[in-house]
């Protein structure tokens, strides 16, 4: 029988169909970028501090700048940083009673900044220093007391990865590539508004969720279909590329979010994407090994002539064989196979801690650049260009090199370039910023390695359970990211790079107690892993046998007779 690999070879591999397909479908990760660390600018927390009413009088009537009204009037107060202005107290007192004059406001009320007055809380809101513009943190007073629910934000895009990835990845297996894609696509299309218009913060948490939990999902299934659409040589670097589109939305969303100063109208300009790609119905037809799992045949058949018309390349009458690789079997794995053995135990176990420590990281590196007191914009660019050879190194590596040394390189440079980051002063801006560039170089490259390393390690009977099991650390790491990055900065703007870098280090030398994978077969089943060896014996008799000339073998058959 002849298999799907087979007819590709012949309807071309990697032709110019699968380029167009690819090309179109690569598409689907820049807005990801926009969606996974949009927070930065949604959910931007600017300068702050306590609004009086008795302030704000005078200072309109004064003509004096929010930076004028801050040092004249707000308390002091010893930070991790040094001395800051208070962003919480406010002095309780009546302003019209003082000798507070217009001519040189800090000058008749300094020394009461160090004095004993009464301080009460922010009773009357904030003022922002935003240059005009709107996150969801100054619309809905998230400051304070109430920062946590910053955290909030991008923890329940997290629950919504984590659910929406296992639920259409199901739906994926279930009902075909294509109709997962645009189904949630237009699912995506709905939250996504819902979310740009919420009327409150409970209901703009709920409608994240719900916006993520398509989001991933939707990223997921297109690379999947890229993948099974394309030879087997092929699949390595096409998943790779598919990730540098991601690089390259982080290099866009400065730009839009610098324009678009709302965050509710960049909420729509990231959904709007998503809308425009149900318009791939008319342009990506269904994977073909897809329909042929699902006994398709003759739809499989016809989008294999399609694809073969499409790259100029004839088909041979064995099309007509065509079955699916795994036609007459059926898979029985549990999630208790992933825990089967020792080595299974090893493998999930570090796999998985790689996943949440890549999130983690990552996210964390991203998220810290909205807290600097920096230009977030060009921080943002200049870190994100850092990212683009990420994809570049990878391929250039693992052929040559294998994956785990490279892979635990990435974990450990990515962990340093944290720890150092946090020791240099700030007085050194452009050293500190170089290093905490290198990290994010480093955690981009493990990102982007644990996916395929995750997926030659498992054998074929539990792979997809593997990947999925284990990748669902990712989404825990994203949800709890927030929460180290912006509670532990609280106490010193340094600790959560500390956490990341110790984060880093460990799953850099974890990743060493893994196998290389360079050059070796992909395991078929547990005992593949356990007794490699046996495989290895297997592969080098048939190899012997094959180079045996056929009248040798005719002589052997016949001495034996």
């Amino acid at each position: 029988m002849t298999t799907f690999d087979d007819i590709l070879e012949e309807a071309g591999a990697f032709g110019r169909c699968q380029i167009r397909i690819f090309f179109i479908f690569s598409l689907v990760s820049v807005p990801f970028s926009f969606v996974y660390v949009g927070i930065v600018f949604q959910g931007f927390t600017p300068e702050h501090w306590c609004r009086d009413p008795a302030v704000s009088e005078i200072r309109e009537r004064c003509g004096w700048s929010l930076q004028d009204a801050r040092r004249a009037t707000v308390p002091q107060m010893n930070g991790s940083s040094g001395v800051t202005y208070s962003q919480c107290e406010r002095f309780d007192m009546d302003w019209n009673a003082t000798d507070l004059t217009c001519d040189i406001p800090e000058s008749d009320f300094v020394q009461a900044q160090f004095s004993t007055l009464p301080r009460t809380g922010c009773r009357d809101g904030w003022e922002y220093d935003y240059k005009g513009r709107q996150s969801f943190v100054t619309e809905f007073d998230l400051v304070c007391a109430d920062s946590w629910y910053v955290d909030m934000f991008q923890a329940t895009l997290g629950i919504g990865f984590l659910v929406g990835s296992i639920a259409i990845g199901y739906m994926a297996d279930k009902y075909g590539r294509m109709k997962s894609f645009l189904m949630t696509n237009f699912f995506i299309g709905v939250t996504g508004i819902l979310v740009a218009t919420s009327p409150n913060y409970i209901a703009l948490l709920v409608f994240r969720v719900l916006f993520g939990f398509g989001v991933k999902g939707g990223w997921m299934v297109g690379y999947v279909l890229i993948t099974e659409l394309v030879g087997v040589e092929y699949r390595r670097t096409v998943g790779v590329t598919y990730q540098m589109f991601f690089s390259l939305g982080i290099l866009i969303l400065p730009l839009l979010a610098y324009f678009i100063p709302n965050w509710r109208w960049l909420q729509v300009v990231f959904t709007v994407p998503y809308i425009c790609f149900l318009t791939y119905y008319w342009f990506i037809p269904e994977s073909p090994r897809w329909l042929l799992s699902q006994n398709k045949k003759s739809e499989a058949l016809e989008i294999t002539k399609m694809i073969a018309k499409e790259n100029k390349k004839t088909l041979s009458k064995n099309i007509e064989t065509l079955t699916g690789e795994n036609a007459d079997t059926v898979s029985t794995a549990s999630f208790m196979d992933l825990f089967k053995t020792a080595k299974l135990r090893r493998y999930t176990f570090i796999l998985s801690f790689n996943w949440f420590t890549s999130a983690v990281v990552y996210q964390g590196l991203i998220m810290r650049l909205g807290i600097l007191g920096g230009n977030v914009y060009v921080d943002f660019l200049i870190s994100g260009i850092v990212e683009l050879p990420a994809a570049f190194l990878i391929l250039l590596t693992i052929e040559r090199i294998g994956r785990r040394l490279p892979f635990a390189t990435a974990n450990i440079v990515a962990g340093a370039a944290c720890l150092i980051t946090a020791f240099i002063p700030d007085s050194m801006f452009w050293l500190k910023s170089a290093s905490a560039c290198v990290g994010r170089l480093g955690i981009t490259v493990a990102f982007e390695m644990v996916v395929f390393v995750n997926t030659e390690l498992y054998p074929t009977v539990i792979r997809n359970l593997g990947v999925s099991v284990c990748s669902t650390l990712c989404d825990v790491g994203g949800i709890i990211a927030p929460f180290l990055l912006y509670r532990l900065s609280v106490i010193w703007l340094e600790l959560p790079l500390i956490i990341f870098g110790a984060l880093a280090f460990v799953a850099g030398g974890l990743v060493l107690l893994l196998p290389e994978t360079k050059g070796v077969p992909l395991p078929e089943t547990i005992d593949d892993i356990e007794c490699p060896n046996r495989n290895k014996e297997n592969l080098k008799s048939q190899q012997l046998e094959n180079l045996l000339p056929s009248d040798v073998t005719s002589n052997k058959e016949v001495t034996a007779v």
